[in-house]
């Protein structure tokens, strides 16, 4: 594994820990009912993460940058995680941010 590739596989897992945290940190917040700014501000991110990913055809800026270093056909070769998470990534963790949506609705109408 080049240098390159190492550096770009360490920014790449320490953003998808970012975001893990702001999913649970929102997830959190509406369990207890406490939908404050900071909520407001994950949503925010989390739709400016979609957003990236839709600008680059549904893939991560880093993944393409990553690719210039490897021919790896897995999908973790740019990330430290499982390979099925890397895999399933999107999947999972929309349907999780869509719950999250569902019961920051849910309280703002209740």
């Amino acid at each position: 594994m080049t240098s390159n590739l190492l550096r770009i596989k360490i920014i790449h897992t320490i953003i998808w820990i970012f975001f893990n945290v702001v999913l649970g940190y929102m997830a959190y917040a509406v369990i207890i009912d406490q939908i404050d700014i900071y909520v407001w501000l994950g949503v925010a991110a989390i739709i400016g993460e979609g957003i990236v990913l839709l600008m680059f055809k549904k893939m991560c800026p880093l993944t393409i940058m990553a690719r210039k270093y490897s021919d790896s056909t897995k999908d973790n070769f740019d990330i430290f995680l499982p390979n099925w998470l890397a895999r399933n990534n999107k999947l999972i963790y929309t349907s999780f941010f869509v719950i999250i949506l569902c019961g920051i609705l849910y309280r703002m109408l209740s």
